[in-house]
């Protein structure tokens, strides 16, 4: 017997579903019969047909889109200045944005194409810009040189103002009114468009409390209104009944929108603060008997939203109300199992639910996300026809169930209209058959979009005798400026290539290319798949480099987060050991016992400087995680001496075989998933996603230099020369190189100089940070396991600047990586520049004084995400963590409020909780440095924010560990700050830690940004957020940074893809994870070789011609 719960499971199963396995299955369950096919497709295309002889009836949208879609760089610009000027406060900048937005397009292409009034003044001045040039011949003959013209004027106040003018224009075809009661009163106007509406208020997720708490106030006065409009319910259709809650007005919620931290990692705070919120608006609807829909949101929020929603339908105070309402996503493939879950749920709880079926508007943002996590396959389908196909298939399912369930079928395209039409009818009753003479279904559009469709729907069901489904306008409600996200899905959604919506109107498409039978089309595509997105493992491969993406794990799905963190807490439960690996023994001191994966021991030694010492956690400094033994100086000697007998064969094994070793040192970096983890979050105070993050990278690191490797050091590359001759480069190992690595990220870091090493053909000895030795101990195992030699790879733990003197000086060291501060990097730099012998590389990454320059066109939601992730997750540890944001003064108060109420929504704690977002700092010491830091610029009165006060004033007041008490964990806990300087100049040195430092400037001082920026002397890692192109492109090319992030976070750099690494004070270079950084490790040899001397010249005498 199905029950909830085991359809619980499936949906959770189902989310990475392999596409075409998912897609055969739908393919042989309940196809529609042929004559029923036909007659959709009948239907369908006269629908079209009949839309395009209509030139009076369509709609702003319709036509907008069928000028200005994806396919052209027009369209993509007036998407982009649509999506940022509304929110641009000086007229400067937004000067600029609109001159970039328009001088990027080629619009006399499009004059003379469209019908509409509207679309030909969008290009005629581009929005009301034919009011500041008369339209004369010279002109309209000469579009290039008006465009000039206007170019040239976009200075002036009125150009800028009319263009502004025309995006409020543009907005307000889309949005019903600035609040719920001009979104009623518009609605009582509007009747001949059709009704009911359901509302919805726009605007994305809330990032602070104040947001949860403004939206949910909105929602509440908009159920109330709606609730007690008079003319609510009959008014839209004759003979309604308003206390019939299929009839009445509705609202749609989303639940991000309620809560700052909806994601299933805060899944307790969500259950305990949000639930109530949200069951408190469905009892108000109740109450008014009108419907309240939980809007759909992105895939990793599903399984949340289906709790949240179960939850509702149990809640005995809800009742007999038949209004609660889901909306499900055809795109996604767990689609069909909601629809048979929720008539589950229906029937378990005695509701009839509101279903809207939609095709979902988070597409591109689901298949960018997978590929970024590498999971197995995508949550949605990559063809649209596969959506379609689904959409069919929940139709079906939904309809058969019209006592538990009363469908919402959400569409502006033809093909679907007939396909529910049809679907209804096989289902043996008529459209509006419920037993109770309820409707049986509705059908939705959207506000602004569709009319031309449904009016034609409406005249051919009338002339064929056939009832008429009601028809429900999904309605937004709010300010212009928060329309732009919602308008940019609908546009993108809409206007893509694929889409009905966009082609339905291209008299150049012919009708029955564009409505096609669904199967038909999905067959002819085998495997079904889309070919050109290939899943995410193969992400590189199918841009020719031959290695996977490295796996990572959903941690928003219950199974698959729930079954890591039981391994992580079974493989901590296991006794740890660390100490000198030499000749592939690992060297324990006084201890036995430990997790050993590969290579043997050597118990005891008697010498009294190698007591193994305890490693512990700076979570909480009373947790022993393991011990480890320090070499000594006979451990380095017999290193040295090893490494060095061992490299000429090891460079002489070639290429290919060090890549095959690399290649399964990478799967078992996979197999030991879990233990490297646990390690991480204990030994380094990592949270669980960064720890994932860092085995990926590991992974990565492994794969990509395996590929340079067979790519660079496996064969010689033959290179032109006069005949007769042969000349050959080829590159090989320098010899003994001595790897130093950081404790911010003790495995992949410490991997990735390792592997590139061994890659070109060196041995190694490796020193690892001394906070971190356990987890470095068991990746030396692990490749020794692969197949490294003993002898090729060692470790020697213990304290820098004792092991230094012994092995910088040493001759058989042919080569330094360096990952650590510049300092130390400087040390080291004299150390072996006052050495004799050969002059042999330093590969330096070291620390940055790393900056973020925001003006007044970037999207402040997305800043502020980006602040947070760069500059307070791991705690503020990284190399390549922001340290000083740039605000233009003009909307630096606006973000700053965002940040301030959003910070405060993350949590410290224990970094083996997935509910953890910041962890601790690494020692005592740093923690000592960082609250010094605080100290000074709190006195000095620079003090912004910082997270969870108490926490910050006995940090402050208290600069050691704390013994843990309810407001403060134990553990070397710095709480995030925020601090506003003056400039870059008072910030000599990196701070490494949770503070960020705020500078504002003005938009004509950008120049001077730039000059603070260079003469800090850092270079590593720089960040930019505008939606002006020249913008970020003029701070790029003028300052000396490694790596310049535009639009994102700038932590996270991927192997291969970002390869990372700074310049002057921040490194050396070449690049980690790039395709230079291998030739750093090796020394090249060429080889000429006068053939003619062993012969004669053949090759040239064999010469034929053609």
């Amino acid at each position: 017997m199905t029950t909830l719960a085991s359809l619980r499971a499936s949906i959770q199963k189902t989310s990475h579903m392999d596409e075409h396995r998912c897609v055969e299955q739908l393919l042989t369950e309940m196809p529609l019969p042929s004559d029923q096919q036909q007659h959709t497709l009948k239907m369908a295309r006269d629908l079209v047909l009949a839309c395009r002889e209509d030139r009076q009836g369509k709609g702003t949208l319709d036509a907008f889109l069928q000028e200005f879609g994806l396919s052209n760089r027009e369209g993509v610009a007036l998407m982009c200045l649509a999506e940022a000027l509304l929110r641009v406060p000086d007229e400067i900048t937004a000067d600029k944005l609109i001159a970039e937005k328009i001088l990027s397009g080629d619009w006399a292409s499009h004059l003379g194409h469209s019908d509409s009034l509207f679309v030909n003044a969008s290009i005629w001045g581009l929005m009301l810009a034919g009011q500041i040039l008369p339209l004369e011949p010279e002109i309209t003959d000469k579009t290039d040189s008006w465009l000039k013209q206007l170019a040239n004027r976009l200075g002036e106040p009125v150009v800028n103002k009319a263009i502004l003018q025309a995006m409020k224009i543009m907005g307000s075809q889309y949005v019903m009114g600035r609040n719920i009661d001009d979104a009623m009163k518009r609605s009582h106007k509007d009747v001949a468009s059709g009704g009911p509406f359901s509302f919805d208020m726009l605007g994305e997720g809330a990032r602070t409390h104040a947001d949860a708490t403004r939206y949910f106030d909105a929602y509440a006065n908009a159920i109330e209104a709606i609730g007690k409009d008079g003319r609510n319910g009959d008014a839209y259709s004759a003979g309604a009944d308003s206390t019939n809650v299929y009839s009445t007005n509705g609202i749609s919620i989303k639940l991000s929108a309620l809560h700052p931290r909806y994601e299933y990692a805060q899944k307790a705070r969500v259950m305990t603060e949000l639930l109530p919120r949200i069951r408190t608006l469905a009892l108000a609807a109740k109450k008014h008997n009108i419907g309240l829909s939980i809007d759909a949101e992105e895939a990793h929020r599903l399984d949340l939203s289906l709790t949240i929603f179960e939850a509702l339908a149990r809640d005995p105070n809800l009742a007999g109300w038949h209004g609660l309402g889901f909306v499900l996503q055809a795109y996604q493939k767990r689609a069909p199992l909601i629809a048979q879950w929720l008539i589950a749920l229906s029937e378990a709880t005695n509701h009839r639910l509101m279903v809207r079926l939609v095709k979902g508007a988070y597409w591109d943002a689901e298949i960018k996300a997978a590929q970024e996590q590498g999971l197995s396959d995508y949550p949605v389908f990559t063809r649209k026809v596969h959506t379609d196909l689904c959409y069919e298939r929940c139709t079906q399912i939904l309809l058969s169930a019209p006592l538990a369930i009363y469908p919402q079928f959400a569409t502006h395209n033809a093909h679907t209209l007939a396909m529910v039409l049809a679907t209804a009818e096989e289902a043996n009753e008529e459209a509006n058959g419920g037993s109770n003479g309820e409707a049986r279904f509705e059908f939705q559009r959207l506000h602004g979009m569709g009319q031309l469709l449904y009016r034609h729907l409406h005249e051919h069901l009338r002339q064929q005798g056939m009832h008429i489904p009601p028809i429900r306008i999904y309605a937004p409600v709010g300010q212009h400026r928060e329309l732009l996200p919602y308008l940019i899905r609908r546009l993108l959604e809409n206007g893509a290539n694929s889409s009905f919506v966009n082609r339905v109107l291209d008299k150049h498409m012919p009708v029955d290319v564009l409505v096609q039978d669904i199967t038909s089309q999905v067959t002819a595509h085998t495997p079904y798949r889309h070919e050109k997105i290939p899943t995410p493992p193969k992400l590189y491969i199918a841009a020719d480099e031959i290695r996977e993406n490295a796996p990572g794990i959903d941690l928003n799905d219950p199974i698959s987060a729930e079954l890591l963190l039981d391994k992580i807490t079974a493989a901590m439960a296991k006794q740890y050991t660390a100490g000198p690996i030499i000749g592939g023994k690992l060297i324990d001191g006084e201890l036995t016992g430990g997790e050993l994966v590969g290579g043997q021991r050597i118990d005891g030694r008697p010498q009294p400087n190698t007591t193994p010492q305890p490693i512990l956690s700076p979570a909480n400094p009373s947790d022993i995680v393991g011990y480890c033994t320090h070499a000594n100086t006979e451990d380095i000697e017999r290193a040295l001496s090893l490494a060095s007998s061992a490299q000429p064969a090891w460079n002489a094994s070639g290429g290919y075989a060090r890549a095959t070793i690399l290649d399964r040192m990478a799967e078992l970096l996979e197999h030991q998933r879990p233990s490297l983890m646990g390690l991480i979050c204990k030994e380094a105070g990592r949270t669980i996603p960064d720890a994932l993050s860092e085995v990926r990278e590991a992974i990565d690191f492994c794969r990509y230099y395996a590929l340079q490797t067979r790519l660079h050091f496996s064969d010689p590359t033959n290179l032109p020369g006069p005949t007769g001759e042969e000349n050959q480069l080829s590159l090989h190992g320098r010899g003994v190189f001595l790897c130093i690595s950081p404790w911010n990220f003790p495995l992949a870091i410490f991997t990735g100089q390792i592997a590139a090493a061994l890659a070109a053909g060196n041995t190694v000895i490796a020193k690892p940070a001394e906070y971190t030795p356990l987890v470095t101990t068991l990746a030396v195992q692990l490749f020794h396991q692969a197949g490294i030699p003993p002898d090729v790879l060692h470790l020697v733990p213990g304290e820098g600047s004792k092991l230094g003197k012994q092995l910088l000086p040493d001759h058989r060291i042919s080569g330094v990586a360096f990952t650590g501060s510049t300092e130390t990097a400087k040390l080291i730099h004299r150390e072996l520049a006052n050495r004799p012998g050969p002059i042999i590389p330093l590969i330096a990454e070291t620390g940055g004084q790393n900056v973020m320059v925001v003006d007044s066109t970037a999207l402040p939601e997305q800043v502020v995400d980006d602040v947070i992730h760069s500059a307070f997750f791991s705690a503020g540890q990284r190399c390549s963590a922001l340290r000083v944001l740039f605000l233009q003064e003009d909307v630096a108060n606006d973000i700053l409020n965002m940040l301030v109420g959003a910070l405060d929504t993350y949590q410290m704690g224990d970094p083996t909780k997935l509910a953890t977002d910041i962890g601790p700092v690494i020692s005592q010491k740093a923690q000592k440095t960082l609250v010094a830091h605080i100290v000074k610029l709190t006195d000095e009165g620079k003090l912004i924010t910082h997270l969870n006060p108490h926490l910050a004033t006995q940090s402050n007041a208290r600069p050691t560990h704390s013994t843990g008490t309810d407001e403060q964990p134990p553990g070397y806990f710095v709480t995030p700050h925020i601090f506003d300087i003056e400039s870059l100049e008072k910030l000599p040195d990196e701070i490494f830690g949770p503070i960020l430092h705020v500078i504002r400037y003005n938009v004509n001082q950008l120049d001077d940004v730039i000059k603070q920026i260079n003469d800090s002397g850092y270079g590593l890692t720089l960040g930019v957020h505008s939606r002006i192109q020249a913008f970020a492109d003029y701070i790029f090319n003028r300052t000396q940074v490694g790596n310049t992030y535009i639009n994102r976070n700038i932590v996270g750099a991927v192997v291969g893809s970002n390869p990372f690494g700074g310049c002057r004070l921040s490194g050396t270079g070449p690049k980690a994870g790039g395709p230079h950084y291998l030739f750093g490790f090796a020394t090249e040899k060429t080889r000429t070789e006068n053939t003619a001397a062993r012969g004669g010249n053949t090759d040239l005498f064999r010469l034929t011609e053609d």
